[in-house]
């Protein structure tokens, strides 16, 4: 079993940036891959930001190439989402992630492991 702990939500202004954090417990987060996805008030939850166990793949939505990172610290056992130029429209409760999703990796379905949410605010 694996606990997840998200921080480092919060609220800013447009242009600004936020890194967020994931600690694991329970087992170790090194041999998982770790993910961040949002949900915004109705609507569903979407794929963010994707890491495999090793580093060495990483996967992002559109809406965030460019402006975010995903990396991990598997001596930390934490995953990290670093957030800049943010925009209003990235508003929402962000959530980590953690499983063996394999081809997979953008369904939330496929991911065993959830922390609470941490919410993310941007104003304009």
């Amino acid at each position: 079993q694996v606990q997840l702990v998200e921080s480092g939500g919060g609220l800013v202004q447009g242009g600004g940036s936020l890194r967020l954090s994931c600690a694991a417990s329970g087992r170790t987060f090194s041999s998982i891959a770790g993910a961040w996805f949002r949900q915004a008030p109705g609507k569903e939850r979407e794929f963010v930001a994707a890491i495999r166990w090793s580093g060495n793949s990483t996967y992002y939505a559109d809406s965030v190439k460019g402006r975010f990172t995903i990396s991990r610290d598997n001596a930390k056992n934490t995953v990290y989402l670093q957030m800049n130029s943010l925009r209003p429209e990235d508003t929402a409760v962000y959530y980590c992630a953690g499983g063996s999703p394999y081809s997979n990796i953008y369904y939330p379905s496929a991911y065993d492991y959830w922390g609470q949410g941490t919410q993310v605010t941007v104003s304009s």
